[in-house]
């Protein structure tokens, strides 16, 4: 087991903060694009960072932390998405309100993500959150299904599924690649 992650169990104040300070960045950006937008992955890596506290206890290291993390950041994402009772929205303001002018290097880039993320919000959840996952957060297809809790074949057939809406949904016809393509 890591040491960090032994010294947090053993009541280490520290390492516990350094443990989830090491992990909270990605943590929200899975939060951000599986809920769609700021308040709600706040929300979410909130829900999250205190079950993480809580279980710690529980931790046994048999997944490695950062997927036991994952998990617990998934589902509390699920259950954020549940609560609200609504499927995810983008912040109309700060994002859009950020976006630079058409043609700019930064305007392509934000514009891209901003498709990126209303593709992302259309997904059925099952297939947003396995592609989120694999594509933005690069676990493989055994750490996906430790973190839904689904066999690898069924985390293989939903990644495909949801490539397969996401590059329909952003226009592109061959979603052939390791990653989804985004338009320019």
């Amino acid at each position: 087991m890591d040491p960090l992650v032994a010294a947090a169990q053993a009541g280490d104040r520290r390492a516990l903060d350094e443990l989830l300070r090491q992990h909270s960045d990605r943590l929200y950006a899975l939060a951000r694009r599986l809920t769609g937008n700021d308040a709600d992955a706040a929300d979410a890596l909130q829900e999250a960072l205190i079950a993480i506290v809580r279980g710690l206890p529980r931790y046994d290291g048999r997944a490695a932390f950062g997927t036991w993390a994952y998990r617990v950041a998934t589902n509390a994402c699920l259950d954020e998405l549940r609560r609200r009772g609504r499927r995810p929205v983008l912040d109309d303001g700060t994002l859009l309100s950020s976006r630079a002018a058409p043609g700019s290097d930064v305007g392509d880039v934000v514009g891209a993500r901003l498709d990126v993320d209303a593709a992302l919000a259309r997904l059925p959840l099952e297939f947003r959150t396995a592609v989120v996952l694999r594509d933005l957060s690069g676990l493989d297809y055994t750490e996906i299904g430790e973190v839904l809790g689904i066999p690898p074949g069924t985390v293989r057939s939903r990644i495909a599924r949801g490539r397969a809406q996401l590059a329909a949904l952003l226009g592109n016809s061959d979603d052939g690649g390791d990653r989804p393509r985004t338009s320019r």
